[in-house]
C-alpha cells in the first residue's frame, strides 16, 4: 500500500496510521508515576495515534527535551497538577512537545502538507515513533539541515 493517495483537486489525502505501514501500535516512552526518569519512563508498544480532519500525523526523527518536559514528568511543582495534568498520576502517558520529522498521512482538511514531508514544529505525545499535531503547528524543515 502507498502512503499517499489522490484523489481530486477539491479533496485532501487521507490515510490512517494502520495504512502506512500496516502496523497499528508504536513504540513510545511512557509513564504512569510522577518521579525522576530511571524510576517512571520505559519503552512500550502502545496504539498508534490516528489522524484527525485538520491533523499530521509524523514518523518522529528528533524530540525535544525541554524544563517543561522535565516539570509534567515529576509533577512539580505540585500546582501543576491541580491545573489539569493529574493529580496523583499524569493523565497523559506520553510526554514531549518539540518534534521533527517526516508526514506519513494527513487529515482531509491538511491543505500544506503531503506525505513524504520533512517537518518541524510542536506536538503532543512526541517521545514514540508517530505523533498527531495540528497543521497550523509546523513548519517545513529547512533542506540545509539534519534531524
Amino acid at each position: 500500500m502507498g502512503t499517499e493517495q489522490r484523489i481530486g483537486p477539491t479533496e485532501a489525502r487521507h490515510v490512517t496510521a494502520a495504512t502506512t505501514t500496516g502496523a497499528t501500535t508504536m513504540k513510545a516512552i511512557v509513564q504512569d508515576a510522577y518521579g525522576d526518569a530511571e524510576d517512571v519512563l520505559r519503552l512500550e508498544e502502545i496504539d498508534r495515534p490516528e489522524v484527525g480532519d485538520d491533523e499530521v500525523l509524523l514518523r518522529v526523527h528528533a524530540a525535544g527535551v525541554d524544563r517543561g518536559v522535565w516539570h509534567l514528568m515529576t509533577g512539580l511543582p505540585y500546582p501543576l497538577r491541580l491545573a489539569g495534568y493529574g493529580v496523583r498520576a499524569p493523565k497523559n502517558p506520553v510526554l514531549g512537545m518539540d518534534v521533527a520529522g517526516v508526514v506519513a498521512a494527513v487529515g482531509k482538511d491538511v491543505a500544506r502538507f503531503q506525505p513524504g514531508d520533512e517537518v518541524f514544529g510542536i506536538g503532543k505525545v512526541t517521545f514514540a515513533e508517530y505523533a498527531c499535531t495540528r497543521e497550523d503547528k509546523l513548519a517545513p524543515k529547512p533542506a540545509n539541515l539534519t534531524f
